[in-house]
């Protein structure tokens, strides 16, 4: 067994199920393990590094921000928290970002924010709606918003105040609205739950649900935000805006940092005092986020996004012709994926063996959300060890 492996085996919280490849090194699109193999990374840490690893610009503006100003409470103001809000706010519907460290955070501020806004207006509005296959986190207010009945075993009593309905389905989502529900919490595409994709007008529908009914819409975009879908946000490839907004992940391509964005009239409600994060949005990881939205800008990163996605889907589709177990792609932009008749965690594991990082998610559903600089040529490659992982399978 490798050193490393054995010695986390011993010190480590037991609470995943990794890969047995220790990396040590990351460039661009590609991995290094422990061993000098290198792997092209088609998960980029789960929709993280979207400009992949060791950006230069992002490690450069973090090593000059830590010679200047790593923390202040956020008793003070600081100049880097102030310019991400203001470039995240000029590209969106939100009018006000609350800086947190992860995904998790952002969405309790969500789920808190949708309960004090009723709560000001005096009106006994509590009761959240999302989804069925729905994934908002492990904290225990987003596990309760979360429709995936394994990763809740042993937590309960959960949260009250928590109801899920189909995705996809209005007629489920209109009977289960009513006066008590404040908020409809909704992915704009399941990246957990399978790379699931709305209908087209499904999420046209659930706003104006939302406004009929005088509920608030939360949009997690914590998978789907940052250009992952060729669009900066995913609710920008509908006519549709969100009241309130999540984000994470990509925002610090690898830095912990999420964000709570929403419009004034919402964001009232978190007054003084009503919220707060000891190391939201400090100088030096808000330095870093800052860096990485202006190489989005610099470098077009959402754009050729959109336009990799397009050839990225093709090639699965072709991929899905030519093999009988391959099932269904779906997925927009660089979220896409490939459902399979087969063990997904089987193609992942022959997938690594031949220096792919590819990842799998509901059983049978391969998801790839690569670096969004991923390349053709790399597309291309990973096809081909696809093609003969099926070709094997099959033959099995």
């Amino acid at each position: 067994m490798n050193e490393w492996i054995a010695r986390e085996a011993e010190v480590v919280a037991q609470t995943y199920g990794r890969c047995p490849v220790v990396f040590v090194k990351g460039e661009g699109t590609t991995l290094t393990d422990d061993a000098g193999k290198i792997y092209t990374d088609f998960l980029a840490g789960i929709a993280v590094c979207n400009l992949g690893h060791a950006h230069p610009k992002v490690a450069e503006a973090l090593a000059e921000q830590a010679k200047i100003l790593c923390h202040v409470s956020n008793l003070f103001y600081t100049r880097p928290q102030v310019e991400l809000a203001e470039w995240l706010t000029e590209r969106c519907f939100a009018d006000r970002v609350f800086l947190c460290n992860s995904g998790a955070e952002a969405n309790e501020a969500a789920i808190k924010l949708a309960r004090k806004y009723f709560h000001d207006k005096g009106e006994s509005r509590h009761r959240i709606l999302s989804m069925a296959r729905s994934f908002h986190g492990r904290t225990m207010a987003t596990l309760s918003a979360t429709g995936q009945d394994k990763v809740k075993e042993g937590f309960t009593p959960l949260l009250p105040g928590f109801e899920y309905v189909a995705f996809n389905d209005m007629a489920a989502l209109e009977e289960a609205m009513d006066e008590t529900v404040c908020a409809v919490l909704v992915e704009p595409i399941q990246g957990e739950g399978g790379v699931c994709v709305p209908d087209d007008g499904y999420l046209e529908a659930v706003r104006a649900l939302c406004d009929r009914s005088g509920a608030l819409l939360i949009f997690d975009e914590i998978q789907t935000g940052m250009g992952r879908t060729g669009k900066l946000f995913a609710y920008q490839h509908t006519s549709v805006t969100p009241d309130i907004m999540t984000l994470a992940k990509a925002l610090g391509n690898g830095l912990p940092i999420g964000a709570m964005l929403a419009t004034d009239k919402v964001m009232a409600s978190f007054s003084k005092g009503a919220h707060g994060s000891t190391f939201g949005g400090t100088p030096l990881v808000s330095a870093a986020a800052l860096a990485v939205v202006r190489a989005f800008d610099e470098e077009k990163v959402v754009e050729k996004a959109a336009d990799t996605g397009a050839y990225f889907k093709a090639s699965l589709e072709a991929l899905k012709a030519k093999h009988a177990l391959a099932k269904d792609v779906r997925g927009q932009g660089l979220l896409l994926g490939l459902e399979i008749d087969g063990d997904g965690a089987t193609v992942v594991e022959k997938a690594l063996a031949k220096g792919q990082v590819i990842n799998a998610v509901q059983g049978k559903t391969l998801r790839f959300v690569p670096p969004l600089i991923i390349t053709r040529p790399e597309i291309d490659t990973l096809m081909g060890v696809l093609d003969e992982i099926f070709t094997d399978m099959g033959a099995a």
